[in-house]
């Protein structure tokens, strides 16, 4: 066991495993966490009688990190795996979208178009290099592949709806991305799209995480909010919201950039201000408990323009033992971080929402709702914009001791657990570099 002391900041699935993977190495761990409980985005919560994911959460076959963690923890044979429904909202009615054939009967394309649309999503799956089309504007590229009436009656509406305005500066980097994660998931599935769960599901695995964290020796701290990270020459102090002091020798922060720039007061303006610069898109995700289905899709894609992003249908992979015999739905909105959705009240937008809902699907009983519940997220993924990687920011900081990783350093991701994990991989092993003591090779800018 090394005498270094560490400190992570940031409890969510970044930060528990960077911990995990520098405990394993010999140094000792601390973890502050601002909120009571670990666990970030993957935390559970309770939507009237049930106790699920707070955000929607599947593991895919090609998740190799994610189920190797799980491996460690002895849930890998506890997944469960079920093929998925998907579904798509065209023209004020839900079509069937699963299957090849399910495609190729969708309303508002032609034959050629959807060939086109399927040999695009094949030839992404087989690009080598994902950020060789960093500097490619997504729509040009997606024209040039599928045509100009699959795009604008298909890819626009559906990139709108994961990215609102921001859709007109991505890169194709992005769509890419998102293609490989599917198309790999339907390949290790068996040509059949699959995805996964575990019993009880991501609280299940954090419970699991966090006791082997403690087992280990690993510091855990809650309602623990870092307000300043100063170096010294002989350590790193880290002070808290309520005036309390931690020395360290080194502090690695796995919070959002501006949120680390606020953190560090010493950093020098230029690299505080690449920090800052970094444009987020949030999350505004519903969940709703019903006693009857909406669709019985895992996932609707909407052609439609609605309030959210698409439906999710948990209840349609899950056993319903797991979820109380009732239906679990998702309906997530993603928007930029300053979109006036976060400050709306939660009972408007459950007005709006539900109101999408009664009007796309008639059949549909609102009195079957038994429980409604808005989580507000507004720091999740970077904007893909184009050159993404020349904003990335470096792992190790000009502040001796210092390092950051966040989801702004996963380029050309559609940031999951398992892309979570690679990153505090790769952040982990730059952290144990031979010559990390010397300071003078340390860069920020």
């Amino acid at each position: 066991m090394s005498d270094q002391r560490w400190a992570v900041i940031g409890g969510g699935m970044l930060g528990l495993g960077a911990a995990h993977l520098l405990q394993g190495e010999g140094r000792q761990v601390t973890v502050l966490e601002s909120a009571d409980h670990m666990g970030g985005l993957a935390v559970p919560w309770e939507v009237g009688t049930i106790r699920w994911d707070r955000h929607y959460h599947v593991i895919s076959p090609a998740d190799h990190t994610l189920l190797g963690l799980l491996n460690e923890l002895g849930l890998e044979s506890e997944v469960k795996w079920s093929p998925t429904r998907t579904g798509a909202f065209i023209g004020g009615r839900l079509y069937p979208a699963t299957s090849t054939f399910d495609f190729l009967r969708l309303p508002g394309l032609g034959l050629i178009d959807k060939l086109r649309i399927g040999l695009t999503v094949l030839r992404a799956s087989r690009v080598k290099d994902v950020r060789s089309l960093e500097s490619v504007p997504i729509r040009p590229w997606l024209v040039k592949r599928s045509g100009e009436r699959a795009y604008t009656n298909f890819w626009e509406p559906l990139l709108k709806a994961k990215l609102g305005e921001a859709h007109r500066t991505a890169s194709a980097a992005f769509i890419v991305a998102i293609m490989r994660r599917l198309y790999e998931a339907r390949r290790a599935g068996m040509k059949q799209e699959m995805f996964g769960y575990v019993s009880g599901g991501y609280a299940t695995i954090l419970d699991r995480l966090v006791r082997r964290l403690r087992a280990d020796g690993v510091n855990l701290l809650t309602a623990t909010a870092v307000r300043a990270v100063e170096p010294s020459e002989r350590a790193v102090t880290v002070t808290t919201a309520d005036g309390t002091s931690f020395e360290f020798d080194r502090v690695v922060l796995t919070v959002a950039p501006q949120l680390a720039a606020r953190m560090l007061p010493s950093l020098a303006p230029q690299a505080r201000e690449g920090l800052m610069s970094i444009d987020y898109i949030g999350v505004v995700c519903a969940s709703l408990v019903a006693t009857a289905p909406i669709t019985n899709c895992y996932v609707t894609n909407l052609i439609d323009p609605a309030p959210f992003t698409g439906i999710i249908e948990m209840s349609s992979l899950v056993d319903e033992t797991e979820l109380d015999a009732k239906t679990l739905v998702y309906l997530p909105r993603y928007a930029v971080a300053d979109d006036p959705i976060f400050q709306m009240e939660d009972d408007e937008i459950r007005r709006q929402f539900m109101g999408s809902i009664e009007a796309m699907f008639p059949a549909f009983d609102p009195a079957s709702v038994e429980a409604f519940r808005v989580s507000k997220a507004p720091y999740v993924l970077p904007r893909p914009t184009l050159e993404y990687s020349s904003k990335v920011p470096e792992v190790r900081t000009s502040l001796p001791g210092v390092l950051m990783a966040s989801s702004a350093n996963i380029v050309n991701g559609t940031l999951n657990v398992n892309e979570v994990l690679e990153l505090a991989e790769s952040l982990v092993e730059k952290a144990l570099e031979a010559k990390w003591d010397d300071m003078s090779k340390v860069a920020s800018s």
